[in-house]
């Protein structure tokens, strides 16, 4: 199946993207609500997830992205695939997050990843970059005890935004890292491993 195409950046801030998602039933996505949570924001064309889904099936899977296209492409093939741990949801994360994962139950989220998030590089669109305060005490807030959030990007800069965003949070622990604990890469990941340019990755755990 040809991919869908679509562009590579939309302003999150703009009205359609500014819409309240409903908050997200795992009981009624998942085949089995009861195994632990990994949560992927913005997950794109949810490959990472997909792989993961078929490589760890003791766990479910969560893709939050901003464009709408890819979401229904990343469903059509988790469902072609079988995989019943695994679902994506349309959502603007910067603004929404909180809301869509609202009715997730306690305890059973365990994982969260964001990687290679579009850093917005002018200065004027800096409020546009997806992890904010707001964000992170969204995640925290629902994060099991012990659950990890994973962070990684090949800009350095916003690297250390994202990281001190984290680090403020003085539920979580941080241990640095050089390597990704995951068993699966994401295609951005790849592409710039084989370029062999730095990626910038930290591990936080909710102590």
């Amino acid at each position: 199946m040809a991919r869908v195409r679509v562009h590579q950046h939309v302003n999150p801030l703009s009205p359609y993207y500014r819409q309240e998602p409903e908050p997200i039933d795992i009981s009624a996505v998942f085949a089995d609500p009861t195994r632990p949570l990994l949560l992927d924001i913005g997950c794109a064309r949810g490959r990472f997830l997909l792989k993961m889904a078929e490589v760890d099936p003791a766990w479910n899977y969560l893709g939050v992205e901003i464009r709408e296209p890819l979401v229904d492409e990343a469903n059509r093939l988790a469902e072609d695939a079988g995989l019943v741990n695994l679902h994506y949801a349309f959502c603007n994360a910067m603004l929404w997050i909180d809301r869509l994962i609202a009715k997730i139950p306690d305890g059973a989220l365990r994982a969260v990843t964001i990687q290679f998030p579009d850093p917005w590089f002018k200065k004027r669109h800096a409020k546009r970059r997806m992890v904010n305060a707001e964000l992170v005490a969204a995640v925290v807030n629902k994060l099991a005890v012990g659950g990890r959030i994973f962070v990684q990007t090949d800009i350095e800069f916003l690297a250390e935004e994202m990281f001190e965003l984290f680090r403020a949070d003085k539920r979580l622990g941080e241990i640095e890292i050089s390597e990704n604990p995951f068993p699966v890469r994401t295609e951005r990941e790849k592409a710039v491993e084989d370029k062999e340019l730095p990626v910038y990755r930290s591990l936080f755990t909710r102590v």
